[in-house]
């Protein structure tokens, strides 16, 4: 039984990056507001009047002009910031963290103040007539969304400021790479280990090819069981969330409970199959944790370029894809079996093992950094701290082969004393998955965990 899932869905949409959304919702608003309080016009002799608003019209006109006017000008200047620091960090980072300004909620709720502010003040404006008297109600809010403007601006300088830092952008890929190992890959031993034999890999089944090309982005294990159950068939996703997907090649396969080819599936069913994998024209780390080491490698391999010269931040992404990959090695890699509420099987979610991710996080940095030894070093490291974790059965022969690679690319132009300390790590991998965990992280100065 595969562990509860939160809604998919809902994740998906709480998390689109539309940048527009808010600031066009808070711009809707204002007007409609603006105009409902340009009707509350008090006598000016009042003393609501006379609290809210004490002077005429005209001083009530230039003061919302003025609002309208530096609200304006402060908006540019936040829309300039904000497409700064996306060109920063596609060009120096990575061109997949836009996503993440994109849909910070800090961003898009500044934008919404600005935006209404000025919608508002425009609004107001428009309905100052010298021989009417003054909307109070509608003048001391444009007062008062110009309060909110100024402290929403501060509020962004300071939010931005800490978004460009290299180590915010690394935590933030790290916390949702996260959330999505702890919410979607079950314990290990949370279950049964195995996909049962009768729908494995040796067995044919009902091939079901996609109609449409993109990124999974999400499978809909609810309603994927639900339309399983209904037809009495077992489903096999064969692409994995963050897999890239071309129309016409095979995305589900299908079995009925006994394990046969389910060869008459009805057309309907299988059109209510593949809506539950949803495809997408980008990559989303919602449900697809490897999108995470991607973008952290991307990080890595970004300070690794001639151009950037940063091995020391290249060696801190490779930090916490270590943090990443300890979490893998006590969760069950390879496919999730689903049963629906009377326990039969029903669906397969397909998943990477640790090779995979392995590659994933040490591939390419080893080879962009094989001539800097801080990076070779930063990555048997990250071997040796997977090892003190890893299950020495299923583990240890990837976690060799991996040392076995980063010794191979070390460039042969190093200097002595660098191979040696290259070298000394990779023994020190070795001594862990032999069970000498001590000896492994014993140094003269803490120069192995040093960074």
């Amino acid at each position: 039984m595969a562990p509860p899932h939160r809604d998919a869905r809902r994740d998906a949409e709480r998390t689109t990056p539309e940048l527009w959304r808010w600031p066009a919702v808070a711009g809707v608003t204002a007007v409609v507001v603006g105009v409902a309080l340009s009707h509350v016009r008090p006598a000016p002799d009042s003393t609501f009047t006379r609290v809210l608003w004490p002077g005429d019209v005209a001083a009530a006109t230039a003061a919302v002009q003025t609002v309208a006017t530096a609200t304006m000008a402060t908006l540019t200047t936040a829309f300039s910031i904000t497409v700064v620091a996306l060109q920063l960090a596609s060009q120096q980072f990575s061109p997949r963290l836009l996503r993440d300004f994109l849909r910070d909620r800090t961003i898009k709720g500044v934008l919404a103040v600005l935006v209404g502010t000025v919608a508002l003040s425009l609004t107001v404006l428009r309905t100052l007539h010298e021989d009417e008297p003054v909307p109070t109600p509608a003048v001391a809010l444009v007062l008062v969304a110009a309060a909110a403007s100024v402290a929403a601006v501060v509020a962004f300088v300071h939010h931005i400021t800490g978004m460009l830092r290299i180590e915010s952008m690394m935590a933030r890929v790290h916390d949702e790479a996260q959330r999505a190992i702890a919410m979607f890959l079950p314990e290990r031993g949370d279950g049964p280990a195995q996909v049962p034999e009768r729908i494995g890999p040796d067995r044919p089944g009902t091939v079901v090819e996609a109609t449409r090309g993109g990124f999974v982005q999400r499978v809909d294990v609810g309603p994927l069981v639900e339309r399983a159950r209904a037809a009495d068939v077992i489903v096999r996703v064969e692409a994995r969330p963050g897999d890239l997907v071309v129309s016409g090649t095979p995305l589900l396969t299908l079995w009925t409970g006994d394990g046969r080819d389910a060869a008459r599936v009805p057309d309907d069913v299988v059109a209510g199959l593949l809506h539950a994998v949803a495809l997408g024209r980008e990559r989303t780390v919602e449900q697809d944790a490897a999108f995470g080491f991607r973008q952290l490698e991307d990080i890595a391999v970004k300070a690794l370029s001639p151009s950037i010269n940063d091995p020391v931040t290249a060696t801190h992404a490779v930090g916490h894809m270590t943090e990443l990959l300890v979490s893998l090695t006590s969760r069950r890699l390879g496919g999730t079996m689903h049963t629906d509420e009377d326990g039969a099987d029903r669906a397969v979610v397909m998943d990477r093992d640790l090779r995979y991710y392995l590659d994933l996080a040490c591939g390419q940095v080893r080879r962009y950094g094989r001539s800097e030894p801080t990076a070779l070093i930063a990555l048997l490291r990250l071997c040796r701290d997977v090892a003190v974790h890893a299950d020495p059965d299923a583990h240890a022969p990837e976690l060799r082969r991996q040392v076995d690679l980063v010794v191979r690319e070390m460039d042969d132009g190093l200097l002595e004393e660098d191979r040696a300390a290259v070298l000394d790590l990779a023994d020190r991998v070795h001594l862990v998955l032999d069970g000498r965990v001590a000896d492994a992280y014993a140094d003269r100065s803490g120069e192995t965990r040093s960074l």
